[in-house]
């Protein structure tokens, strides 16, 4: 039946023409924004988890600057302590000397007192970022290695890897053995023999056969400390470093998750959209001819 108040072909084509054009616009978002899902109303499920996962590639991106820092600080530890242990040892060829029968004790101990004064300034210039670990100035040291995301139903935290700093000398006192008695090179002592102060040497740490073998006992041990010290914080920052490579390669994996989440394939959108477009012109085509049954209508009249 054919109708002048209806025409059947038209709507139908009009119908198709719609949702031809929908199709074409959303495709042509995909390709504008290159996200196949770019709000919640593309797909509120896939948008809730990517948004998830974005804000913990944020805390992640932080995690990973806070390691290198991190590991900054220790390597400029780890390099003071082994310079200082270079410096005992000077000290101990030094102390040999005045052994020695005829020996200048006088020269050596201004040879001495120098030697003390650059520990003091290895100490104390073993700064990074405003941290020391070496002067006394802080009782322990965390990184930030990791982040367990709570998602609102738990409480989140934050882990560290974690070292306890030893005092080289006494500084600010920061630790309670630090106040009393001073750090590693300030009191050193072995058994029953005499304390040697290595911050403040003079010729009357080499001026008897006793006073030098109780300066070489103690260099020794404070050797020994200094490459504890320096173990303690090696292996710290092998674990910072390790950590450090963990986060990247979960942070890179993150964003991967997130790509195949919301990305769109620019290769598949660019195919649909040409058939898109040339379903439009179809559609439009098809509503022209639709159009033209009341014309046909009017000819049965003439």
């Amino acid at each position: 039946m054919t109708s002048i108040l209806t025409n059947s072909s038209a709507i139908t084509a009009l119908q198709s023409l719609r949702s031809v054009q929908s199709s074409l616009a959303s495709t042509q978002k995909e390709i504008s924004t290159g996200l196949k899902v770019s709000s919640a109303t593309d797909n509120a499920s896939t948008w809730s988890i990517a948004q998830t996962m974005k804000s913990d590639q944020g805390v992640l991106s932080t995690i990973s600057d806070s390691l290198s820092v991190s590991s900054s600080v220790l390597n400029v530890a780890t390099a003071a302590v082994t310079n200082a242990i270079s410096v005992i040892n000077n000290i101990k060829s030094a102390v040999a000397q005045a052994a020695q029968p005829g020996a200048d004790t006088a020269k050596i101990g201004t040879s001495l007192s120098g030697l003390s004064d650059q520990l003091k300034s290895i100490v104390t210039s073993a700064n990074f970022n405003g941290l020391n670990l070496l002067d006394g100035s802080r009782a322990d040291f965390k990184s930030i290695a990791s982040y367990s995301d709570g998602s609102g139903t738990a409480a989140s935290s934050l882990n560290t890897i974690n070292l306890t700093a030893t005092a080289l000398i006494g500084g600010g006192g920061a630790t309670p053995a630090v106040a009393a008695g001073g750090g590693i090179l300030e009191a050193a002592q072995v058994g029953a023999g005499g304390v040697t102060n290595f911050t403040n040497l003079s010729s009357a740490d080499v001026a008897s056969s006793t006073a030098i073998t109780d300066t070489l006992s103690n260099a020794d041990k404070v050797i020994a400390d200094l490459t504890k010290y320096a173990s303690q914080i090696g292996a710290t920052q092998s674990s910072v470093n390790g950590q450090a490579a963990f986060i990247k390669t979960l942070n890179e994996g993150l964003t991967a998750g997130v790509s195949s989440l919301v990305d769109a394939d620019m290769n598949e959108a660019s195919t649909r959209l040409q058939a898109l477009q040339t379903q439009q012109q179809l559609g439009v085509q098809s509503l022209s001819i639709a159009n033209q049954n009341s014309q046909i209508i009017l000819r049965l009249f003439q």
